[in-house]
């Protein structure tokens, strides 16, 4: 899950320079960050029936050689732009089978949900974390910036997995239960939890960080010429490790409390970003990434707990990559701000999603809305 994980956030700091090579706009810039969803929602939401079917490994490990295959192609992304938005999309496939899969298949490997949603947390933060910022850096100093930071990948990849060859199956043929192509696997009596806590939770985990590492970056651009692509990648690693060092915080606040406090830091970030993009402070960026990875790692863990509660043995890798799908919604976020600023920029539909992300914080921490998901 780490290496996969690295590989998937090496592009984030890469697209200024596709954006320069490319002739990219704004839109396409982060319309080629979003088509990663466009690959991982539909995979989210056949791997987990799939892998509650046949098993986990059979179903992991032909997408963990594909995280391979995708790093080899994106070599040539450089001079293409449909190569670039292909392997986007496949890097989505990967990670849509891969997180969720592997979480279901970690959570049986562990049996503690709490302490699953922290090793699965700290996996994922990290991979996420150091893919960008290794790449990021390579990109701003070392040469062949589209070619070498893919090369390190795959070179993990490669001990990845080695490692995988002796992580047991935890479903027997007994376990594995026939079921419909695509299901969701929300246990009928868990369906107002999941919509109305849940779900809000989900949408939060990865908005925080891809706006992070897109749109703020282009606000700020024009203030740090020579070190875009560095900061951009600083950024995505600061915002993604703090979710890894968050998991003492969520742990002691616990789910029904760490969800609402993740979206209230994620919109305090947001407030913050646009007082640095009044001042025009690019160094304001370093604490907006604590803010934001702060609130990414709150929700995170809060909802994978949570959706370890609410699942039924049978269907607990549907539900994981139903979360999931949820999740990776927020990778759309940049392009809507995009789309919804048009000529005028991100600056007031960025407030206007803070001012919402406060008000779902607010509605969450009420007692009705918590009672909703404490275990019995």
């Amino acid at each position: 899950m780490f290496v996969v994980a690295f590989g998937t956030n090496v592009p984030t700091p890469l697209l200024f320079v596709y954006r320069d090579t490319l002739d990219l706009s704004a839109t396409g810039l982060t319309g080629a960050f979003a088509v990663y969803a466009a690959g991982l929602v539909p995979a989210l939401l056949l791997a987990g029936s799939a892998s509650d079917r046949f098993g986990r490994r059979p179903v992991v490990v032909p997408f963990v050689l594909l995280s391979v295959v995708t790093s080899l192609l994106f070599l040539g992304a450089g001079s293409s732009v449909a190569l670039l938005f292909l392997c986007r999309f496949l890097q989505g496939a990967v990670s849509g089978v891969v997180f969720s899969v592997g979480t279901a298949w970690l959570g049986e490997l562990v049996g503690e949900p709490g302490r699953a949603a922290r090793l699965t947390t700290a996996a994922l933060g990290g991979g996420w974390a150091i893919g960008p910022l290794v790449s990021g850096l390579l990109a701003q100093w070392a040469p062949a910036p589209t070619v070498l930071p893919y090369l390190v990948h795959v070179a993990l990849m490669l001990v990845g997995l080695a490692l995988l060859v002796g992580v047991p199956e935890t479903l027997t043929a007994r376990d594995r239960r026939a079921g419909p192509v695509i299901n969701l696997g929300v246990p009928a009596g868990a369906r107002l939890p999941f919509a109305l806590v849940v779900l809000p939770v989900a949408v939060g985990v990865f908005t925080f960080p891809s706006t992070a590492v897109t749109v703020l970056p282009l606000l700020l651009t024009p203030s740090m010429p020579q070190i875009a692509v560095a900061v951009t990648g600083l950024m995505a690693g600061v915002t993604l490790l703090t979710g890894v060092f968050a998991q003492p915080l969520g742990r002691r606040l616990g789910a029904v409390r760490a969800g609402p406090a993740g979206l209230g830091l994620g919109a305090a970030g947001f407030g913050l970003s646009l007082f640095g993009v009044g001042l025009d402070a690019w160094p304001l960026l370093v604490p907006v990434a604590l803010l934001l990875g702060v609130a990414y790692g709150l929700c995170l863990a809060a909802g994978l707990t949570m959706v370890a509660q609410l699942a039924s043995p049978t269907a607990r890798g549907a539900l994981t990559g139903t979360f999931y799908a949820c999740a990776y919604l927020g990778f759309g976020v940049p392009l809507l701000l995009s789309v919804a600023g048009g000529a005028d920029g991100f600056a007031v539909p960025l407030a206007e999603l803070a001012v919402v992300t406060g008000v779902v914080a607010a509605a969450l921490a009420l007692p009705a809305a918590r009672r909703l998901v404490t275990p019995a």
